[in-house]
């Protein structure tokens, strides 16, 4: 699978804007904040319409401009994909595979797999859970239609019991109706979890031996699912906390409030692991959800790294840069130095100035 040109037109910093990659590694070199990041976005929002940073759509169009337009040429099991993304400041984005508009952005599944790797994934374990729940669902969606769609009906449904248990403050009698929004956040709730739980064991399955390989053999993480209630209980425990949840008009408990924890022996890395085993286990995560991708659509996914090697450190570096050698692979850095330097194979350069890109290899 790889992204053959992105082309841009009033997205972030570039008015317009048409650039052709290579197969395998490409370079995006500039200065910070002149508009690397952005053709990484850009490529993101095309195979899950979402911003890897949450932006909404609305922010990703260019200042003083209504919409803009990204337009994606995949290449996939030797067929090609054109698919479009319009976006509107005030209306949902239009979305086009090979010019035929979709309706549903599911419907976009399976076209462009991408693994996202920025300098904040390297934090991801030790910061809060809403980052480790970001990225399973981020993962997971790629993987799984069903999934997709559980997730956006479950955020839906909470979102509107929430507003429930606020509006019945005021308006008491519109109790009778919880238990309709309840059984929907059950039905749903207990997919996600069950996904999560299959995902966890399928990413264990990869990430022990690339732990181990990385750290030398000194070390072997695990990572443990941590649902916030066990499927077979959310029920009961959503009913046992529904007087807490009138009290402070908010779902305490579902998949809404999951975790992950990564252990080394039997040390939670996220509370006493140093700072150097965090993004090493980071590392290993990132690099095994490229395998678990691969196993799953037999295939290479797409590999975005956003100036991701100045965060690292020599070894990690070069276990990283030898493990992608046979997946396109788009590089953002502001300097040219650590690719030479590690005699690594550069397939295209752009330099990158101020929302213009001009070839240089």
């Amino acid at each position: 699978m790889i992204i053959k040109s992105i082309e841009l037109q009033n997205f972030r910093n570039y008015e317009n804007m048409n650039i052709h990659f290579d197969d395998g590694t490409n370079i995006l070199y500039g200065d910070n904040a002149q508009g690397k990041t952005n053709i990484l976005e850009s490529a993101y929002v095309s195979g899950t319409t979402k911003s890897h940073k949450g932006s909404r759509d609305k922010e990703m169009i260019s200042f003083g401009k209504d919409e803009a337009h990204i337009r994606a040429r995949v290449e996939r099991h030797d067929m090609t994909y054109q698919i479009d993304m319009h976006l509107k400041k005030n209306r949902s984005k239009g979305i086009a595979i090979n010019q035929v508009p979709i309706r549903k952005a599911s419907e976009l599944f399976g076209v462009l797999n991408m693994v996202f790797f920025s300098p904040e994934d390297l934090n991801i374990i030790k910061n809060g859970p809403s980052e480790r729940r970001r990225f399973l669902d981020a993962e997971i969606c790629q993987l799984d239609k069903i999934y997709l769609s559980d997730l956006t009906k479950y955020n839906k449904v909470l979102n509107q019991r929430n507003k429930l248990l606020k509006d019945m403050i005021f308006r008491p009698e519109l109790e009778q109706t919880l238990p309709v929004w309840d059984m929907q956040l059950v039905t749903y709730g207990k997919r996600i979890i069950k996904r999560r739980a299959k995902f966890i064991h399928e990413l264990n399955e990869i990430v022990g031996e690339i732990h181990h390989n990385i750290s030398g053999g000194k070390e072997t993480l695990v990572l443990q699912y941590e649902p916030d209630i066990d499927s077979p209980f959310l029920e009961d425990e959503l009913n046992r906390a529904k007087e807490r949840d009138r009290k402070y008009c908010s779902t305490s408990v579902g998949p809404h409030r999951d975790d992950i924890s990564f252990f080394i022996g039997d040390v939670d890395i996220r509370k006493f692991g140093s700072q150097g085993q965090q993004r090493t286990s980071a590392l290993s995560l990132k690099l095994s959800e490229i395998e678990l991708v691969k196993q799953s659509i037999h295939d290479t996914p797409v590999l975005l790294l956003d100036d991701v090697l100045s965060e690292l450190d020599s070894s990690r570096q070069n276990y990283l840069l030898n493990s992608i050698h046979d997946i396109q692979t788009i590089i953002t850095c502001t300097g040219l130095d650590e690719f030479v330097k590690n005699r690594f194979q550069i397939d295209k350069v752009f330099r990158v100035v101020n929302g213009t890109v001009t070839e240089s290899l």
